[in-house]
């Protein structure tokens, strides 16, 4: 069972290559601040631009690093059902807790070739399955009937679930249709609150590559059930929820933990390009607000 603050960590590159010493020491800082467990090859990973080699590889050092001080939830989703077979087997073998599935995107398939999506991974590797539910980047959405059959086919192999839909009730319908034990996690930041209070364990964070212990003493102040504080913790960090996302993700990610460590470097692959001056102005001043970097 996964729970707290679990921040989808970001890829570091430097001159067109994976950064792995920036990388390593990454997550070395991420556990060093409260991170709860780490998800590599993410959306916010950019694993849809990561060889299999490349992908495989920043897996495997994740793990290594992390050297079980922390789960490691490898990001194991593809729109080939083969290839995400692949990424389980792999992570599987170098150590993954779990892997984290998503939708398959741009094919568009039906619930019923969701379900056989993931009724092949889940007959056919034994590494533990998050389901990653997240429509405005798929196209598809994993309706709840479709994650209630295929968590109660597979109880012992679909564990969890990321929701990044930004519907709230599916909390609740998750809950009544699998179980109030059933882990829930959210995809959105800015949600993480609400999410929580309607029976969510914490969530799979993208400012938590930046904010790691602000994120995480949040989700303490919410499990300890102490609303002020989670409020007031959730104001500061409610501006940072939305400049990372001022431009295509993960340009302002990256471009904010460019401005906390020096020896990452703010460059995303093509199709994506570094975040415009706007978007890094947004991402200073939230950065200030939320008393990460000095006013």
């Amino acid at each position: 069972m996964f729970s707290g603050s679990i921040p989808a960590l970001v890829t570091p590159f430097r001159g067109g290559s994976f950064d792995e010493p920036a990388f390593r020491r990454l997550v070395d800082w991420q556990i060093a601040n409260g991170s709860a467990a780490l998800v590599p090859c993410g959306t916010t990973g950019e694993a849809s631009t990561l060889s299999n080699a490349e992908h495989h590889r920043v897996i495997e050092v994740c793990i290594e690093q992390a050297a079980g001080r922390v789960p490691v939830i490898a990001g194991c989703g593809s729109n080939d059902t083969r290839n995400a077979l692949l990424h389980m087997n792999f992570s599987r073998k170098a150590g993954a807790a779990a892997g984290l599935c998503v939708a398959p995107y741009y094919n568009r398939p039906s619930q019923r070739g969701l379900i056989a999506h993931f009724s092949f991974l889940a007959e056919n590797s034994d590494l533990p399955i998050v389901l990653y539910n997240v429509p405005g980047r798929t196209v598809t959405d994993l309706e709840d009937e479709t994650v209630v059959a295929l968590v109660n086919k597979y109880p012992d192999r679909i564990i969890a679930i990321k929701d990044a839909s930004g519907d709230l009730s599916r909390v609740a319908d998750h809950r009544m249709g699998i179980g109030r034990e059933f882990c829930q996690l959210s995809g959105n930041d800015e949600l993480w609150l609400p999410h929580a209070a309607a029976g969510g364990r914490g969530c799979i964070s993208v400012t938590a590559n930046v904010a790691p212990a602000l994120c995480a003493e949040f989700h303490e102040a919410i499990a300890a059930n102490e609303l002020k504080k989670a409020r007031e913790l959730n104001d500061r960090l409610f501006p940072l929820h939305y400049a990372m996302f001022s431009d295509a993700s993960p340009a302002p990610v990256k471009y904010a933990l460019s401005r906390v460590h020096d020896w990452i470097e703010p460059e995303v692959r093509l199709p994506l390009v570094e975040c415009s001056d706007e978007a890094r102005r947004a991402v200073d001043e939230a950065l200030v607000l939320a008393g990460v970097l000095p006013g």
